[in-house]
C-alpha cells in the first residue's frame, strides 16, 4: 500500500532566501506525525510570497504529487506581501469558510491580532487545502481547532482514508460512515 502523501508549504521570503529558519513547516509535520496513524510522506515546499509561486506550489501538490491534503503556513496576515489566501483561493474550486472561521475562533483566545488572520480553506479535485498562521505555537493550536473534520472531509471528496490517534486529536465521522474494505 502506497503511503498518503500530504503537502507543507512554507510561504515565506527570507526563509526562501535562507535568511530565517522555516519553523513553521516543520511544526506542521510534527504534529501531523503525533495525530495521524495513517501512514504518510510528507511532500515540502519553500516557496518566497509571490501569488504565482504560491500558485504554482499548490497546484504541483494536489495535481502532481497527489497529495490529498496541503497546508500552509505563513502569509495570512494583512501586510502586502501576504498572500497565501489570495493564491489559495485562485486554485481551489470550493472554499470552506468554516475552517477559517474557527481558526479565528480558536486563536482569539490567546491573541487579540488574530482578528487580522486571513487564513481560509478550500478543495482542488481531491485534496483539501488549509492555511494557517507562521508561528508554530499558533499552528497547533489552529490544527488541533480544525483537523477532526479534516479527515472526513477527505473521504467526502473521495481521498484516501485518514485514522489519527484520538489523543491528540479524534476524527469526526458521522455514524453512517463507514471505513472502506482494505
Amino acid at each position: 500500500m502506497q503511503n498518503v502523501r500530504i503537502g507543507i508549504v512554507t510561504v515565506s521570503d527570507r526563509a526562501s532566501r535562507g535568511e530565517y529558519e522555516d519553523l513553521g513547516g516543520p511544526a506542521i509535520h510534527d504534529w501531523l506525525e503525533r495525530a495521524l496513524t495513517t501512514p504518510w510522506e510528507a511532500v515540502a515546499r519553500l516557496v518566497p510570497d509571490e501569488q504565482d509561486q504560491v500558485e504554482a506550489a499548490l497546484r504541483e501538490l494536489c495535481d502532481e504529487q497527489g497529495c490529498c491534503l496541503v497546508v500552509t503556513t505563513g502569509g495570512t496576515g494583512p501586510a502586502p506581501r501576504d498572500i497565501t489566501p489570495e493564491a489559495t483561493a485562485a486554485v481551489c474550486d470550493k472554499i470552506l469558510d468554516g475552517f477559517g472561521e474557527q481558526m479565528r475562533a480558536v486563536s482569539l483566545k490567546f491573541v487579540p491580532t488574530a482578528i487580522l488572520s486571513r487564513q481560509i480553506a478550500g478543495i482542488r479535485g481531491r485534496a483539501l487545502l488549509i492555511n494557517l498562521p507562521g508561528k508554530p505555537s499558533a499552528i497547533q493550536d489552529c490544527l488541533e481547532a480544525v483537523f477532526p473534520a479534516v479527515p472526513y472531509c477527505i473521504d467526502l471528496i473521495e481521498g484516501p482514508y485518514l485514522e489519527t490517534r484520538p489523543e491528540v486529536t479524534a476524527a469526526f465521522r458521522p455514524k453512517h460512515a463507514k471505513k472502506p474494505q482494505d
